[in-house]
């Protein structure tokens, strides 16, 4: 078997194992071992596998991982999540649709504390959809939303998804993600504006909430300013070049477990859970990693990263045109498989396009995630619909699957603005220097 035929085989294996539902990490490690081991014997292979594993285990950059996902975890165990919402509903909710619009801008200001799409929509969804059942809205526009909003998580900053993009092509950390802070603030805009026409066309839909006063409001506005405090304090730093992003994941989570402690609403074993929690997710991040730079190895002695960057540059299209095609091979692999898994599977593959074409690696890791996002929520796999499905277990999948499409739409516009402009995720890294 040549190495090129060795190197699909693996892939297919990979995807039908993916499929099954074996962990993402394990499954790359391992095919790309005994891969790598095909092609150049069990020595060597074995000798890679320990070197893959200390290198990225002792690796510094990817200690950012679980500085910003404890920082989240700490944050919803302090009840930072439900104040956001509560703000977002005083001041919203009395409007048509207003419910599910006070869902999507509380979900971007979680996601600014939190970094992960399942969490945030489990998060609000824990929140959000009770207060939408009570109120009659549609389970359609309620669940969709929900699910949809929840893909913020991984492109508002910090963005797990975006650390790892950024430890495969070894591009700044803290520009990646400054870069998502724009493209994050637009996209929360089309999908409020998603829940605009859609009870436009349908009033029923998104009944209005009650009505509020302005003092009401006024005084339900403190319930953002421990987020703005935690952003500022992590991204703003950051974006000021005064905290590496490693040490702004560690400040931020100092602060959230700050405020959790000053508002008495982190108990003892709040602190421990959240602890469990933020453990577990960044050990599974991490592995993950491992997993794909195993595997990445398999790919480069197969030849088929560079068979592809051949054809793909050999196209008869613009770079624009060539972007266009590696968009459309990730929309279509989010069918099958989660962002997470899609990123570490093909950047090795396509990033020596990306040099040829002489690429903006930043820009493009904000367009990755964006048809990422379309992955979480389109079917079969749809992550963000199967947590949905867990939270509100009365609803059918498929009207769940029905409502994500609206938003689906107001994604791809999201990513067509940002193909046509780059300077959208470009303008705020260009004056940082991490």
């Amino acid at each position: 078997m040549s190495p090129v035929t060795a190197g699909i085989a693996g892939i297919v294996v990979l995807i039908i194992l993916f499929l099954l539902k074996m962990p993402i990490a394990f499954v790359m490690a391992f095919v790309g071992l005994f891969g790598f081991m095909y092609l150049s014997g069990p020595g060597p292979s074995l000798v890679l596998l320990a070197r893959d594993i200390f290198d990225q285990f002792a690796s510094y950059p990817l200690s950012v991982i679980p500085m910003f996902i404890l920082m989240g975890s700490f944050a919803y165990a302090s009840g930072i999540s439900r104040r956001l919402y509560d703000t977002a509903y005083v001041w919203i909710g009395q409007l048509r649709g207003g419910l599910t619009m006070a869902t999507v801008l509380a979900c971007s200001g979680f996601s600014a504390i939190c970094g992960s799409t399942a969490a945030t929509a489990a998060t609000m969804g824990k929140v959000a959809l009770p207060e939408m059942k009570r109120y009659n809205y549609d389970d359609k526009l309620a669940t969709g939303t929900v699910a949809a909003a929840g893909t913020l998580g991984i492109l508002i900053p910090p963005s797990t998804v975006l650390i790892v993009y950024g430890v495969l092509t070894e591009e700044s950390i803290g520009k990646l993600f400054v870069a998502g802070i724009i493209p994050g603030i637009l996209l929360s805009i089309f999908f409020v504006l998603t829940v605009f026409f859609i009870c436009l066309r349908n009033p029923a839909s998104g009944p209005p909430g009650a009505p509020t006063t302005w003092k009401a409001k006024l005084k339900a506005t403190t319930g953002i300013i421990e987020t703005a405090i935690l952003f500022a304090l992590a991204i703003g730093g950051l974006f000021l070049g005064w905290f590496s992003p490693t040490q702004a994941g560690a400040i931020g989570a100092i602060g959230a477990l700050i405020i959790g402690l000053a508002r008495r609403e982190l108990s003892l074993r709040g602190f421990v859970e959240a602890c469990k929690d933020g453990l577990r997710t960044s050990c599974m991040v991490i592995f993950i990693i491992t997993g794909a730079t195993v595997f990445g190895h398999f790919m480069a002695i197969s030849k088929i990263p560079f068979m592809l960057a051949d054809w793909i540059a050999g196209l008869p299209l613009p770079p624009m045109g060539v972007i266009g095609v590696i968009a459309l091979i990730f929309f279509i692999g989010g069918f099958f498989m989660d962002a997470m898994a899609l990123i570490v599977l093909l950047v090795p593959i396509i990033f020596p396009v990306l040099i040829a074409l002489d690429v903006d690696l930043i820009w493009f890791g904000v367009i990755i995630v964006l048809v990422g996002e379309m992955g979480v929520i389109t079917p079969p796999v749809g992550v963000n619909v199967f947590v949905i499905k867990g939270i509100a277990p009365d609803i059918p999948i498929e009207t769940i699957f029905k409502g994500i499409f609206p938003f689906l739409a107001a994604l791809i516009i999201c990513t067509i603005i940002l193909i046509a402009f780059p300077q959208i995720a470009t303008f705020l890294p260009s004056y940082i220097t991490y």
